[in-house]
């Protein structure tokens, strides 16, 4: 329990409280004028993955480390925005992170490590049955699938690096995969640290990858005393082929080795999302196609996960951040194919 304790400490010890006086919001082109951020739910652990479903609900999920919540086995929740009630869609969830929904309904979900499934798998949404859709590469189990995007041709790509888990890590890197149509996957990117949340441009020329290196591939080892130095925090951007493949690294947004983008997500226009952990000005930072920040939205807590969620022909942001779902009105809609 005393490790339990302090190793949930440490995580929290990682990316502190903030206050939104700290900050000031600048709305730009994105927020809705006199928008405020709301508190839609207030239950979770570690929030992530927040995505946008078919039905106009919204579904996330709820990261319970083990080592500090007493072997929780994780949850995926959705929200509906109808009538403001958030229940629990799927537990056990074998340590969901990222969830996207494809063109045909099809919930993909990003399974990591810390006795979760370290696959990806697809639920049909008419007969809520599910199937692996990558288990294993080169014969091996993936180290901690963490966040996902799915093109217009409906190739999927993902992030696998490892923060926490019990498990040994055996792909020799912190990947970037793509995953066809037909099931075949190839590793595409092997130059980020960590690679966490990932996005594809709505022209689908771009893949955007946050490099999100917390210093460790476990946290628990900081509640022992062991130091960490956070390394590369930024967000690469690859040209991208007709065919999925990756160009052309270059660094989109230079964070330094102050804590950067965790998830990240595109509007149809381009504009990319980003949940920046750095103490004293955490929130969400947009920013246009060539890299210049053109909005903010602070929020309380260290923000992990975003998505954008169309209503009524009104888009919300939706941001997770620790215990928390946050919401504030947009007037940009989300992409097409969302």
């Amino acid at each position: 329990m005393k490790l339990a304790i302090l190793a949930a400490a440490a995580m929290v010890a990682l990316m502190p409280m903030a206050s939104i006086a700290q900050q000031a919001m600048v709305p730009g082109p994105i927020v809705e004028p006199g928008a405020k951020l709301e508190v839609v739910f207030d239950k979770g652990y570690w929030l992530e993955g927040p995505a946008a479903g078919p039905d106009g609900r919204l579904y996330f999920s709820d990261i319970t480390m083990t080592f500090a919540t007493d072997m929780g086995a994780g949850a995926i929740w959705v929200h509906d925005p109808a009538t403001g009630g958030t229940t629990v869609f799927r537990s056990p969830s074998g340590m969901s992170n990222g969830i996207k929904f494809d063109r045909a309904g099809g919930m993909i979900v990003a399974q990591g490590a810390d006795f979760g499934g370290r696959q990806l798998i697809r639920t049909d949404p008419a007969t809520g049955l599910s199937r692996i859709v990558a288990g294993l590469y080169n014969g091996r189990p993936f180290n901690s699938p963490n966040d996902l995007d799915i093109d217009a041709r409906g190739r999927i790509y993902f992030t696998d690096p490892r923060y926490f888990g019990y498990e040994p890590i055996e792909q020799p890197v912190f990947g970037v995969y793509r995953i066809d149509t037909d099931g075949k996957v190839d590793l595409i990117a092997a130059d980020a640290t960590r690679p966490n949340g990932i996005a594809v441009a709505p022209d689908g020329r771009t893949l955007y990858v946050a490099d999100n290196d917390i210093g460790t591939s476990d946290i628990r080892l900081r509640a022992k005393g062991i130091p960490m130095q956070i390394g590369e925090m930024r967000i690469i951007a690859y040209d991208l082929d007709d065919k999925g493949n990756v160009a052309r690294p270059r660094v989109f947004v230079d964070y330094g080795h102050e804590p950067g983008a965790d998830g990240i997500t595109v509007d149809r226009d381009g504009n990319l999302y980003a949940a920046v952990q750095l103490p004293g000005r955490f929130g969400v930072r947009v920013y246009d196609p060539v890299g210049k920040e053109i909005a903010t939205v602070p929020t309380p807590r260290f923000p992990t996960n975003l998505a954008l969620l169309t209503r009524e022909g009104k888009t919300s942001l939706y941001v997770t951040a620790g215990t928390t779902l946050y919401r504030i009105a947009t007037r940009i809609p989300a992409r097409r194919y969302d």
